[in-house]
């Protein structure tokens, strides 16, 4: 149960490495605060709790959980706000279905998912668990827009140690594959709300069986750019088709981008069709069966082939497949067979497309051997960014880290922003008619003529956080002086609606002249440009954008996204200190099992935690978290200086010693500095123990590696066996308490 006080900082209980790695640099962050009488409390949003939260009347008295995501997302509305927030599940069906039945069997009465609801209860039940799915977190905490940069000792770190890059050549056949027509993009209907028109739109479907209200009240603000638009399934039928063709004929690998946890309705029915493809004739033959079995394509390659196999002629179905003439397959883990489509949050678009573009455009096959591959991105409104980055590094070779410029990037998010926020008004259309959006004074805003099974979806950004985010971008220009692009496409619906703000607002600022506006296309090459000449760029985006540059820029300058500084400026005045792109890293935790070795790099929480210290300084004027702030940078910069960040090899320094070395660095920037000298003399002796204990304590955190680590639960871990895990130091334990 997270705490129910108010904090000065509130941290998060998240999933997976992260929320290991909180177990041991939590203590040491109250420790430190505590000195300035800085409180520190959690709230916790992991995918547990979340579900716990969510079912009440399921659980007992001792077993219930408050709800922390609601109470933090009314925080996040206040001038007083000050959250660290790290990386949590965006739940795709597997990874939800696999926490309930973990909780269940630690004894949480939960109701099973209903895969496929048919009674009225559930319905219900599915209905709640929806809410859960996929981005279900980010857009209630993320009530200001995004300012995402390497801080400057990351930075540094890098250009003077440069991570290893793959090779690129001219002659390499990986490519981007998307629609040629008949997608979100070609579809896409964009209106500014008039006042007039404001108040509760319906979303509705007319059909041969008269209309049908999908949703009853869609609020519509005036000001807020309203979209709508479709996917056509038949035309991405026939495009994969010819995608799995194309690739055949090149002689490269299938690998297929999605991102199906946060575009939870959208994606996973594309992915769907994505695996119903690649099983062709045999899907078309026994698909029906296989689905009657339990075999569910949305939820990836692997469902269905664990249906098959429980099926009575499933060695029949699985020597068919196994006959299919098909490419090879990009794997996600090619030891174990798992491939590209058998989990649709296996492969999550933003990290896996730079990791391709990292690796000189290299997948690896299920042999494990690499080789070019065609990246099937069916959807065109930001496929042309990665499509135009591996034509940049074909003709140019690859990025050089130690002489790149950075680009950074102002995103709008704010307030469930564009794409990201559109999971209750995703829909298939239930029949050939039309799709409407029709405004509250009963003007028709949006109409299109679909077929069965077309997923069509509509989403907003409203005023505010548009005025919010140009004022943002215009902010962090001046601050730096760098180029600042908008990334905004004229022949794209929404964007020009946005253009139509933007344009009007650096004209009346008076800064039209050091700002341009490009489609993303033409924004991708200039800012490759830009940096490969080692200058620095600002990309000032949408949502989705601002998610996908903020993985592909810093894994190609810094090897890693989980290292940006990710602050929110919230609207109302408060902060949110995000703790990088990194995800939560389920490999780290299959590892941390397997060998009690976690190479998750805190980084990130490192960057985060000097800045919501830094923020806490200037909104309560308390001098000593400055102090701390500024310490706490200095320690960062030691860990990177000194090489002290964790490594991937089992036997060797691992998260726990970062967390050793941060607190020494940062007891030691404390103890030496001259602002206060109450703290330096709180610090030094701090400081000493730590350094005199060196020995010990690595000693100590290197004799725990090895053996198999139980956490009591995945999902949802036992406290104390993490707490013993990650803090498995008594000398260090001593000192920090």
């Amino acid at each position: 149960m997270a705490e129910t006080s108010k904090p000065d900082i509130l941290y998060t209980i998240v999933d997976e490495a992260p929320e290991l790695a909180s177990a041991s640099f939590l203590p040491i962050i109250r420790k430190f605060a505590s000195a300035a009488g800085i409180s520190v409390g959690t709230k916790d949003i992991s995918l547990a709790g979340r579900i716990l939260a969510t079912f009440p009347e399921a659980l007992t008295e001792a077993q219930r959980q408050s709800n922390d995501l609601a109470e933090l997302g009314e925080l996040v509305k206040t001038p007083d706000a000050n959250v660290i927030k790290l990386p949590n599940i965006s739940a795709s069906v597997p990874q939800l279905v696999g926490a309930v039945e973990e909780l269940q069997a630690q004894g949480y009465a939960l109701p099973d998912y209903p895969e496929d609801p048919s009674t009225d209860e559930e319905k219900a039940i599915r209905a709640k668990y929806d809410t859960i799915k996929g981005s279900a977190v980010n857009p209630v905490l993320r009530e200001g827009n995004s300012d995402r940069r390497a801080a400057r000792a990351v930075k540094n770190f890098a250009q003077a140690n440069p991570h290893s890059m793959g090779t690129w050549s001219g002659d390499s056949k990986t490519k981007v594959s998307s629609m040629p027509g008949n997608d979100f993009y070609a579809n896409e209907k964009s209106a500014t709300i008039t006042a007039a028109q404001a108040g509760d739109a319906r979303i509705e479907f007319v059909g041969a069986g008269g209309t049908t209200v999908l949703k009853e009240a869609w609020p519509l603000e005036a000001g807020t750019v309203a979209d709508a638009t479709f996917m056509s399934v038949a035309a991405l039928a026939e495009f994969l088709d010819g995608a799995i063709a194309d690739t055949m004929a090149d002689g490269t690998m299938f690998s297929f981008h999605m991102k199906a946890t946060m575009m939870k309705v959208s994606d996973p029915i594309i992915f769907g069709y994505a695996v119903k493809a690649w099983l062709g004739p045999v899907w078309d033959k026994h698909g029906a069966a296989i689905e009657a079995a339990g075999g569910m394509p949305n939820s990836g390659l692997g469902d269905v082939l664990a249906a098959i196999a429980a099926m009575p002629n499933g060695a029949e179905i699985q020597a068919e497949i196994d006959a299919l003439d098909r490419p090879s397959m990009y794997m996600v883990d090619s030891d174990r067979g798992i491939t590209n489509l058998h989990v649709p949050s296996d492969v999550i678009i933003d990290a896996s497309m730079p990791a391709v573009i990292r690796a000189g455009g290299k997948g690896w096959d299920q042999t494990g051997a690499k080789g070019d591959t065609n990246c099937v991105i069916p959807d065109r409104c930001y496929a042309g960014v990665y499509d135009e980055t591996v034509n940049f590094f074909k003709a140019n070779g690859a990025l050089n880290p130690a002489t790149a410029g950075a680009v950074a990037n102002v995103g709008l998010m704010a307030q469930k922003a564009e794409e990201y926020g559109s999971h209750p008004t995703t829909f298939q259309a239930p029949g050939a008619g039309e799709m409407r959006v029709v405004a509250a004074n009963g003007d028709v805003l949006h109409s299109h003529a679909v077929a069965a099974g077309d997923i069509w979806r509509a989403c907003t950004v409203k005023k505010a956080p548009i005025e919010n985010w140009i004022q943002l971008a215009m902010d962090r220009q001046r601050l730096t002086g760098s180029e600042a692009i908008f990334w905004l496409d004229a022949n794209r619906a929404h964007d020009a609606e946005l253009i139509k703000y933007v344009a009007p607002a650096l004209e009346a600022a008076g800064v039209a002249d050091k700002f341009q506006i490009m489609a993303p296309r033409e924004a991708t090459v200039q800012s490759l440009q830009t940096i490969t000449a080692g200058n620095d760029s600002i990309a000032i985006t949408g949502n989705v954008l601002r998610d996908y540059l903020t993985d592909l820029f810093p894994i190609l300058e810094l090897g890693t996204s989980a290292k940006m500084l990710s602050i929110v400026k919230l609207m109302q005045g408060g902060g949110l200190f995000e703790t990088g792109a990194g995800g939560s890293a389920p490999k780290h935790v299959q590892q941390l099992q397997a060998e009690n070795h976690l190479r998750w790099d805190s980084m990130g929480e490192f960057c985060a935690l000097g800045e919501s210290l830094n923020f806490l300084a200037d909104a309560q004027g308390n001098a000593k978290a400055g102090v701390l702030g500024a310490a706490a940078e200095a320690a960062t910069q030691g860990v990177l200086d000194h090489n002290r960040s964790p490594s991937r090899k089992v036997g060797e320094p691992d998260n726990r010693d970062s967390h050793y070395w941060f607190a020494r660095y940062w007891a030691e920037a404390l103890a030496a500095q001259s602002d206060d000298a109450e703290m330096a003399a709180h610090f030094a002796p701090i400081a000493a123990a730590l350094a005199e204990g060196e020995a010990a304590i690595l000693s100590e955190l290197a004799a725990a590696q090895g053996p198999k680590a139980d956490m009591g639960g995945y999902y949802h871990p036992d406290a104390d066996k993490v707490a013993a895990i990650m803090r498995p130091s008594a000398t260090l334990n001593a000192i920090i308490g």
